[in-house]
């Protein structure tokens, strides 16, 4: 379909990775996409809008606005209400952890004091942060239930501006429900399936954070420093922040990472062969969007060694041009880069940005000073053997020469 018949103004949200693992069509992906952020696909004035649900209300249906039917012995409007039985007391996602190497997780929302036993799960290919994750289960709980009174009722022509999605209030015995509309027949009347619908069931906060697993320590080699990045579990520090362990400099050739508990004993854990290449802001950088493309700010780096490469948009979301952004003590921001350009000898004008990759959108800072260090992310860049076991133990470093 031409782009211009597309319309996705009025969706929000975003999702860090979605695997389609089998040849399927665009409908059944977007429809897993739909089940969990909720939202709904209209064809209005010839065009595929994509809506949020939660919407306002814009108009107020009376039943002296309605149609009656046919018969002289029908109602103008017919209201359902849903058995409990057929509702869901719980209802059980799970997703991936893009922060623990797309592991799964799963989350839960419950009602109590319901007359029903059924429990609900459903498991989707993508990798969101629990928290949120857990946000939407709770609301599609919530919505099924709110949603289990439903009304049918009939339209004259004249409110043909009326699209599904849209919400009304009805106003039925002195109330005014809010009703957000499903489907509309046209003929020479307008029939239209609604069901209930409440606002604040958009509105709910996100659940409690959960802190990552640790993932394995990882050593950024550089021409005159080497960085070693070792995570550790401590009450006053989030588990899923890397902290900086040590500072040492680096040797020409290979060098040896040993460890110990103790003071003596050390023992050879690995050595490194590679240098990473590391850079430094010749520039002020500011903080930008996260979850999409940041057009507004550019990264310019004076690179020690290599050279930055443009990239096409499929590539930089297949993880290409990342690097690592010193913004503080302790804290890194990864972005990855999708057009370099060459401005002077070893400097480098960066653009079309990705900000606050692989979990770090908490190291973002208003204002990073020119100075700041830069590692390039790339295959030069090697994972210390450290097992889940030991994350988290007192151990003792020593970098050297091999």
């Amino acid at each position: 379909m031409p782009e211009e018949r597309i319309d996705v103004s009025g969706l929000w949200g975003s999702v860090e990775g979605y695997v389609i693992s089998a040849l399927e069509a665009p409908r059944a992906s977007i429809s897993t996409l739909a089940r969990h952020f909720g939202f709904d696909a209209i064809e209005s004035k010839g065009r595929i809008r994509f809506l949020m649900r939660g919407r306002i209300a814009t108009a107020t249906i009376t039943p002296n606005s309605m149609v009656a039917p046919s018969s002289t012995q029908g109602d103008v409007m017919e209201l359902t209400r849903a058995q409990e039985t057929e509702l869901p007391q719980a209802l059980k996602w799970q997703v991936a952890r893009a922060d623990e190497d797309y592991d799964a997780a799963q989350v839960e929302a419950r009602r109590i004091t319901v007359d029903t036993t059924r429990i609900a799960s459903e498991s989707f290919p993508m990798a969101i942060p629990p928290e949120e994750a857990e946000r939407r289960c709770r609301r599609a709980l919530m919505e099924a239930w709110v949603g289990r009174e439903s009304a049918v009722f009939r339209l004259p022509p004249s409110r043909l501006a009326l699209d599904p999605c849209d919400v009304i209030l009805l106003d039925h015995d002195g109330r005014l429900i809010e009703m957000r509309l499903v489907s509309i027949a046209d003929s020479d009347l307008r029939s239209v399936d609604a069901m209930r619908q409440d606002r604040a069931v958009y509105d709910l906060p996100p659940g409690e954070p959960r802190p990552a697993l640790l993932t394995t320590p990882t050593v950024f080699g550089a021409p005159d420093v080497i960085l070693l990045d070792l995570p550790q579990l401590r009450e006053d520090q989030p588990a899923h922040r890397p902290l900086v362990a040590a500072y040492a400099k680096l040797w020409p050739g290979e060098i040896a990472v040993h460890r110990s508990a103790a003071t003596d004993g050390f023992a050879l854990l690995s050595t490194f062969g590679t240098r990473a290449s590391i850079g430094v802001l010749a520039a002020d950088f500011y903080a930008g969007p996260v979850s999409r493309f940041d057009l507004g700010n550019a990264l310019v780096v004076d690179r020690y060694s290599g050279t930055f490469e443009s990239v096409t948009d499929i590539t930089l979301l297949g993880g290409a041009n990342a690097l690592s952004l010193e913004t503080g003590a302790g804290q890194w921001e990864i972005v990855q880069v999708g057009n370099a350009e060459l401005i002077a000898p070893g400097r480098y004008r960066l653009t079309r940005l990705l900000r606050g990759q692989r979990g770090t959108e908490g190291a973002m800072v208003s204002i990073v000073p020119t100075g700041a260090r830069v590692v390039v992310l790339d295959t030069a860049i090697a994972s210390l053997p450290i097992a889940e076991a030991d994350l988290g133990l007192p151990w003792n470093w020593r970098i050297g020469p091999a």
